[in-house]
C-alpha cells in the first residue's frame, strides 16, 4: 500500500506543475458547489431569505437569467484574455531569456489559482442558469444562488486587477531570475541539511548487477521512500547511475543492485523513476545554474544586448556557487548507519565547468564580462566555504582557461593590463 501510495503521491507533485492543475481542479469544485447549491435551495433557502432578508435574493426569473448571462459572457472574456497574456508572457520569456524558463512560468501557482476562480465561476454560474424554471412561483428560482454568482463575479474582477499586476511583475527579467535562484536556494539548503556530517564509502558497483531503463526522457525525479524500502526488504543496496536532469534513452543502465531481486522488486524499481520532457529546479537545483547561465548569455546576444543583465546573472551564479560549495559531491541515503543508496550527482568541478564554458565562448570578446567572471571567481577562490579546499583545483582551472581565452580575443593594451593584473592577483594569492 505504501509503495503505491508514494508512486501516486508523486504523480500528483507532477502534474502540479501543469498549467491546467489548479484550474481543473477549482473548475470541478465550482460544479460541486453548484448542485451543493440546488440541494439547499431544495430545503427552501430563498424562500426564507425572502421573508427575512428580501434585499438578498432576486425574485425575477428574467432578471436572474439576464444577471447569469452577463456573468459568463464576462467572465469568459477575462478568462480568455488572462489566457492571452499567459501566452504573451511565455513568448517574450522564451524570445529574450531563454525557453527553459517556460516551466517554472508556466507552474506559477498564483496565476494557475486565478485561471481557477475564472473557471469554477464560469461552471458555477452556467449550472445555476440551468435550474432556473421557466415558471413557477418564487420559490422554484434560485435567488440566492444568483447573488452568490454576482459575489463570484466580483471575486474574479478583484482577482484580473491582481493578475494584470502580477503578470507585469513576472516579465521582468530579474524577477524571473530572482525566482529562480530562490528555488536553487531553497533546494541546495534543503539538500546540504539532509547531509551527514562523517564520511562514509560507498563499494565498488563494477561488478554489481544493472537494471536498464524501460523508456526514454528526462530523469527528473525519485521515489526515494520506495527505495529505502526495497533495499529493508532485501538487504541490498542501490546505486543510481543517471545524474538527475540528465536525458536517459531506452535500454540504458539507470540503477545497480547487489543481491539478485526478484522480478516484482525490478518492477518497483522501475515505478520509482519519474522521467519527463521538461525540467524543474524544484527537483534539480543544477538546472538553475545552466538557466541563470542560458539569460546571460542571451542578454549578451546582438539582438539583446544587455550586459547589465549578464553581469545581474553572474552575481546571482556567485551566491550559488558559494552555497554549493558547502555541499558534498557524494550524495548517500544511510539505514542503520551505513550507506544504502549511492546517488550520483553532478560535481562542483563539472558544474563549474559547464557554467564557464558556455560564459567564456559568448563573452570572452567584453571585456566588463570578463573582469565580472573573474571576480567571480576570485570571490570563490577566496570564501572560507565547507569544501573549498576540495574545490581550489577547480576554481584555478577554470581562472586558467578565462584568461587564455581573454588574452587571445581582446586586443586593447589597456585592457589587457587589466586582465594580466587581475590573473597575477588570483594566481599569485
Amino acid at each position: 500500500m505504501r509503495y503505491y501510495l508514494n508512486i501516486f503521491l508523486n504523480y500528483i507533485i507532477k502534474l502540479e506543475s501543469k498549467i491546467a492543475f489548479y484550474p481543473t481542479i477549482m473548475g470541478l469544485g465550482g460544479v460541486v458547489f453548484a448542485f451543493l447549491m440546488y440541494y439547499i435551495e431544495g430545503l427552501g433557502i430563498s424562500s426564507y431569505l425572502t421573508k427575512n432578508t428580501p434585499l438578498l435574493v432576486v425574485k425575477d426569473t428574467e432578471t436572474a437569467r439576464n444577471v447569469l448571462t452577463t456573468v459568463i459572457a464576462g467572465l469568459i472574456s477575462i478568462m480568455v484574455f488572462s489566457f492571452s497574456l499567459v501566452m504573451i508572457l511565455l513568448n517574450q520569456a522564451s524570445s529574450n531569456f531563454s525557453p527553459r524558463v517556460l516551466p517554472g512560468l508556466i507552474s506559477n501557482r498564483r496565476h494557475q489559482i486565478i485561471l481557477g476562480i475564472y473557471l469554477s465561476s464560469i461552471l458555477y454560474s452556467i449550472f445555476t442558469l440551468i435550474v432556473i424554471q421557466s415558471a413557477g412561483k418564487a420559490y422554484q428560482l434560485p435567488g440566492f444562488s444568483v447573488l452568490l454568482a454576482i459575489v463570484f463575479m466580483t471575486v474574479c474582477l478583484g482577482a484580473f486587477i491582481y493578475f494584470i499586476h502580477s503578470i507585469s511583475q513576472a516579465i521582468q527579467v530579474n524577477n524571473i531570475i530572482d525566482k529562480i535562484f530562490s528555488k536553487a536556494i531553497n533546494r541546495l539548503e534543503n539538500l546540504i541539511e539532509k547531509e551527514e556530517n562523517y564520511e562514509i564509502g560507498f563499494p565498488d558497483t563494477s561488478n554489481w548487477q544493472v537494471l536498464k531503463s524501460t523508456k526514454s526522457g528526462y530523469f527528473q525525479n525519485l521515489s526515494l521512500n520506495n527505495l529505502i524500502d526495497l533495499t529493508k526488504q532485501n538487504e541490498c543496496r542501490f546505486e543510481i547511475t543517471p545524474i538527475k536532469g540528465s536525458y536517459v534513452i531506452k535500454g540504458t543502465p539507470i540503477i545497480k543492485y547487489d543481491k539478485d531481486l526478484d522480478e516484482e522488486s525490478r518492477s518497483q524499481i522501475q515505478a520509482s523513476f519519474f522521467f519527463s520532457k521538461s525540467e524543474l529546479i524544484e527537483d534539480n537545483y543544477a538546472l538553475a545554474f545552466k538557466q541563470i547561465t542560458e539569460i546571460a548569455i542571451k542578454a549578451m546576444s546582438p539582438g539583446i544586448n544587455d550586459p547589465g543583465t549578464a553581469i545581474n546573472a553572474i552575481d546571482y551564479l556567485t551566491d550559488l556557487f558559494l552555497l554549493r560549495m558547502n555541499k558534498k559531491d557524494t550524495s548517500y541515503y544511510l539505514n542503520e548507519g551505513q550507506p544504502v543508496i549511492n546517488i550520483k550527482t553532478l560535481s562542483f568541478s563539472e558544474l563549474l565547468y559547464n557554467v564557464m564554458a558556455a560564459l567564456r565562448t559568448y563573452c570572452k570578446h567584453d571585456i566588463t564580462m570578463v573582469i565580472k567572471l573573474f571576480i567571480m571567481l576570485r570571490h570563490l577562490l577566496h570564501s572560507d566555504e565547507k569544501y573549498i579546499d576540495s574545490y581550489r583545483d577547480s576554481i584555478i582551472h577554470e581562472i586558467n582557461n578565462l584568461h587564455e581565452d581573454a588574452i587571445k580575443n581582446i586586443s586593447n593594451k589597456t585592457d589587457l593590463n587589466r586582465i594580466e593584473l587581475l590573473y597575477n592577483d588570483l594566481i599569485n594569492t
